[in-house]
C-alpha cells in the first residue's frame, strides 16, 4: 500500500508500519510505499510517524492505502518577562494574566484599556472624568494607598511609559486630555500581560508596587503582505 498526508496529499517516507501486538514491521520508502508479510490471524496494522496521529487500521484487503493526519500538540501558555525572555506562565513566581490582541479589538474599543475591561479578574477600569477622551483609571487588586497613586506601571515593548494624566489643574479650571495609554492603537497590540503579584516589583522596582501592564505590539512576520483597514468615529455631547 501507500501512505499519504491528509494536509497536501503527498506521500510520506519513513512511516513505521507494524503488525499490532508484534515486532513485525517495516517503513515506507521514498515514495510512501510499503510491503509487509502479515502472519495469519493478525488483523490490524499500526501506522506511526513524527508529527502525525498514530493510526490503527484493520486489514481488509491485500492493498491497504492509508491517509495520515497532522497531530495537534498543545503547548503551555507563555508570557514575556521584563527583559524580553519568554517563559511558561506556570514557572513564574507571580500572577500573570494575558489577553490576546484579537480579543481586545473584538468590541471595537476606542482605546486599548477599554479593550481589556471585563476580561481580567481583579482589574477595575474606569474613566477619570466624564469629558470626551478623558484619561483611564486602572486599579489592580484594589486600592493600596489613600493619598498616593494607585496606578500600575505601563511597559510597552519592554520600555516603561509615563502614563500620567495630560491636562491642566488650577483653582478655576481642570482639563483632562487623556493619558499616554489612550494613544496606543488597539489594532497594533499583539498581547497585553498584567502582572498583579507583589513579587512582580522585583522586575521593575518600586514603580511596579501597584502591578504592571505589559503591552507587546505587533511586528513584521514572514509571508504575504496583508493590509487591514478599520475605521470608526465617536461623538460625545456635553
Amino acid at each position: 500500500g501507500v501512505v499519504t498526508s491528509a494536509d497536501d496529499g503527498l506521500s510520506i517516507p519513513g512511516v513505521s508500519v507494524i503488525v499490532k501486538g508484534t515486532t513485525i514491521g517495516t517503513t515506507t520508502d521514498f515514495d510512501g510505499n510499503y510491503s509487509l508479510n502479515v502472519p495469519e490471524g493478525e488483523k490490524t496494522l499500526v501506522f506511526s510517524f513524527v508529527g502525525m496521529t498514530t493510526q490503527e487500521v484493520e486489514i481488509t484487503s491485500a492493498t491497504l492505502n492509508v491517509v495520515m493526519e497532522s497531530e495537534t500538540i498543545g503547548m503551555d501558555e507563555v508570557v514575556v518577562t521584563a527583559i524580553g525572555i519568554k517563559r511558561s506562565e506556570k514557572s513564574l513566581g507571580y500572577a500573570a494574566t494575558s489577553v490576546k490582541g484579537d480579543d481586545i479589538t473584538k468590541a471595537a474599543p476606542t482605546n486599548a484599556l477599554e479593550g481589556i475591561q471585563g476580561k481580567v479578574a481583579g482589574v477595575s477600569i474606569s474613566s477619570a472624568s466624564g469629558s470626551p477622551g478623558a484619561s483611564s483609571k486602572v486599579i489592580l487588586r484594589g486600592y493600596s494607598s489613600i493619598t498616593g497613586s494607585n496606578q500600575p506601571l505601563y511597559v510597552v515593548d519592554g520600555t516603561p511609559v509615563d502614563n500620567r494624566r495630560q491636562g491642566e489643574n488650577s483653582s478655576t479650571r481642570s482639563t483632562d486630555f487623556g493619558n499616554n495609554a489612550n494613544d496606543i492603537n488597539p489594532d497594533n497590540i499583539e498581547s497585553v500581560t498584567i502582572l498583579k503579584g507583589a513579587s512582580a516589583t522585583a522586575l521593575y522596582g518600586s514603580r511596579a508596587a501597584n502591578g504592571v501592564i505589559m503591552i507587546t505590539t505587533k511586528s513584521g512576520k514572514a509571508g504575504k503582505m496583508k493590509v487591514n483597514y478599520t475605521g470608526s468615529f465617536e461623538l460625545s455631547t456635553l
